[in-house]
């Protein structure tokens, strides 16, 4: 039994408990049936290492990167089902780690920008995994789909295990890494008069990120990975006043979405990494305008 089945035995008991106060005709069974449970906890998981991973993303101005090795990770999984493995996931991490280290010293080696060495292996990849697909493994099947759009389904106990070992690592790692993340980032020039391993703490910072980005594909698919590693980090950042208090806030918001999305995907039968992102999205305009709004009244009310 793997990490994430030993979180499911622990949490289960909990849910079963709080089914009863759960609204609505179906979102209860995430709460009581295993494989609903299963998919319940890794969109939990991932979201939390997520909001973290995406804080640090945005002050990196490295946004894209996500989205970017989300479409390697489809590449990766478009091969590992052409060749028949049982779980695709570990050629998705595989790919997207390997292209995260490649992108990442051509970036330090001023090869190419970030923008551009992500740009083609985004482009590069997803059309490996499509040609891939049509020549020998029959088109875009349903299960295809799932890894494209997300599809909590698809997420059986060897999953559940690779995304809760994933999720553990990287919140360990971040964490381990937090100051040195916050230096070399606020100042690459002064961490390196430090003494820190400027480059050496950007390399590992990649690789977790592509680790993080195969585990969220199943929860929320690959075209749509950025909704929660950028879109609850960036509405923290909206409210927010520090670093911490912006982590706190995308936790927030971050599971928010996750439940409001299978809430409602649920209820009305679409697809649930489309309604997360939608409600993410919605949370994001919701405070923005309200901050809009409020700091138009509270600046006419300074002049006067």
């Amino acid at each position: 039994m793997g990490i994430g089945m030993t979180i499911l035995d622990i949490v289960a008991p909990i849910l079963e408990l709080i089914a009863p106060l759960v609204p609505g005709d179906i979102f209860p069974y995430f709460f009581t049936m295993e494989m609903f449970q299963r998919a319940l906890i890794a969109a939990i998981m991932v979201t939390m290492v997520a909001g973290v991973l995406g804080s640090f993303l945005l002050i990196r101005n490295l946004a894209l990167i996500g989205d970017g090795l989300a479409h390697v990770s489809f590449g990766g999984v478009a091969v590992g089902v052409v060749l028949g493995a049982s779980s695709p996931l570990w050629y998705a991490l595989v790919f997207s780690v390997v292209s995260a280290i490649i992108i990442h010293e051509m970036q330090t080696r001023e090869l190419l920008t970030g923008d551009a060495s992500i740009a083609i292996f985004l482009t590069g990849m997803l059309a490996l995994g499509l040609v891939v697909l049509r020549v020998f493994g029959g088109g875009i099947t349903s299960d295809i789909e799932g890894y494209l759009f997300g599809s909590l389904l698809l997420i059986d106990e060897q999953s559940l295990d690779l995304i809760g070992t994933i999720s553990v690592l990287a919140l360990i790692s971040l964490m381990t890494l937090y100051s040195g993340l916050l230096s070399t980032t606020i100042d690459p020039l002064a961490a390196r008069v430090q003494g820190l391993p400027v480059r050496a703490i950007g390399l590992v910072f990649s690789i977790l990120t592509a680790a993080v980005v195969v585990s969220m594909v199943q929860v929320i698919g690959a075209l749509l990975v950025t909704a929660l590693l950028v879109t609850p980090a960036a509405t923290g950042q909206l409210v927010g006043r520090s670093f911490r208090s912006c982590l706190i806030w995308t936790q927030i918001f971050g599971l928010s979405a996750v439940f409001l999305g299978l809430y409602f995907s649920a209820e009305y039968d679409s697809g649930s990494g489309a309604m997360i992102a939608l409600v993410a999205a919605s949370i994001f305009a919701v405070v923005a305008i309200f901050k809009t709004v409020i700091l138009g009244i509270i600046k006419p009310m300074d002049n006067l």
